[in-house]
């Protein structure tokens, strides 16, 4: 078993919020508050959020996270 952990980013737009609820729906956990950050070369705030989820299998660095 092991437990996986992702860092999901975006644009502060709603984009973010459907990211972030895909990963619950797929039965990942928040891990933390979310971080808000502007991004001067875009010019934009952009969002991010831990999320974590335990799985049956061994970890590899080859895994596809969000496939998980």
């Amino acid at each position: 078993m092991a437990k996986l952990y992702r860092l999901l980013t975006e644009e502060d737009t709603s984009a973010f919020c459907h990211k972030v609820s895909d990963a619950l729906a797929k039965g990942w956990e928040l891990y933390g508050d979310p971080s808000y950050a502007f991004d001067s070369a875009s010019n934009v705030m952009r969002c991010a959020q831990a999320v974590t989820k335990e799985v049956e299998a061994d970890y590899s660095p080859n895994m596809k996270l969000g496939q998980q």
